[in-house]
């Protein structure tokens, strides 16, 4: 299979145990060659969180508190970036601190402002303030050279924080990456329902994933997202990345991973396809496949 626009070949490499096909850009053996492990390092199954860590918060100058947990460990850390009004208590996000204590790796997830236990007015949130939050754990929590991992819009925000913090951030793994997304989303709509949305001022997008059936969304959100969008330039980011996208995904099309492949400018690009995953990957198969891609990670930085 050929990426479009792409000067290095993609290899597709499908794997039937696991229902996944990865693409690979660039000369780099990505997922050490797709996942021949070390068994000593071979990541297992875990039951999500055994031990609690004890909820924090971050206070920061004229913004709001940030609520966070942190496991102390070895570098490279992992931190994880939530998605659209998604807190750290999710699936992934404990799954991920169950494997890196397991490696005993450091490891911080936390609550945007206006989400879960952080401060702040929900309705007062943009894609800036997320942006400027995730900064605030990269350089006022982390120590040591990080892992983001980016779930949903929390993918579009890690590749602004990749951007800012170079020397910081050393690789990168986007799950169901939104990069642009909701402006995206809220573009393909016809004329006249996007002038009913600025006129009421919200849009209610339908979601099954809100209990509600929708989320309301404010124009002003949609607005202001639109200052940080990036799939329209390349994106200057040179650190290996990994993209784990479900092709039942009908919030934030698969395609999606493809676009951010191409514009990012680092060599070492892999997109990696579930058949059978929907947005959410949250599965035990999804679970995996991240943690195998976090510890391929930790082992490439680590030699």
């Amino acid at each position: 299979m050929a990426a479009v626009g792409l000067t290095a070949v993609a290899a597709w490499v499908p794997c039937r145990s696991w229902g996944w096909a990865a693409v690979s850009f660039g000369p780099h053996r990505g997922l050490s060659a797709l996942l021949p492990r070390k068994p000593q390092r071979a990541p297992r199954w875990l039951p999500v969180c055994r031990q609690k860590t004890s909820v924090s918060f971050l206070n920061r100058q004229d913004l709001p508190k940030l609520a966070y947990k942190r496991l102390k460990g070895k570098s490279p850390g992992v931190i994880f970036i939530p998605g659209y009004r998604s807190d750290m208590n999710g699936t992934k996000a404990m799954a991920i601190e169950e494997f890196c204590k397991s490696l005993g790796h450091a490891c911080i997830r936390f609550d945007y402002s206006g989400v879960g236990s952080s401060d702040g007015k929900s309705e007062e949130c943009t894609v800036g303030k997320w942006r400027k939050d995730v900064l605030s754990i990269i350089d006022e929590l982390a120590e040591g050279p990080q892992i983001l991992v980016g779930s949903s819009l929390g993918g579009w925000l890690m590749l602004h924080a990749a951007v800012a913090r170079p020397d910081k951030v050393v690789a990168l793994i986007g799950v169901a990456t939104a990069a642009d997304g909701l402006v995206t989303q809220f573009n393909q709509l016809p004329v006249e329902v996007k002038k009913e949305v600025e006129i009421k001022g919200v849009w209610s997008m339908p979601s099954k994933y809100h209990e509600e059936g929708f989320y309301h969304i404010p124009y002003s959100f949609i607005k202001e997202a639109e200052h940080h969008c990036l799939l329209h330039s390349p994106i200057p980011v040179n650190c290996p990345i990994r993209l784990l996208h479900g092709m039942k995904d009908d919030i934030v099309p698969w395609h999606t991973s493809m676009q951010v492949a191409d514009q990012v400018v680092s060599k070492d690009v892999d997109v990696i396809l579930r058949k059978h995953s929907d947005h959410r990957m949250k599965e035990k198969a999804d679970i995996q496949l991240l943690v195998y891609t976090i510890d391929d990670l930790i082992d490439k930085l680590s030699t």
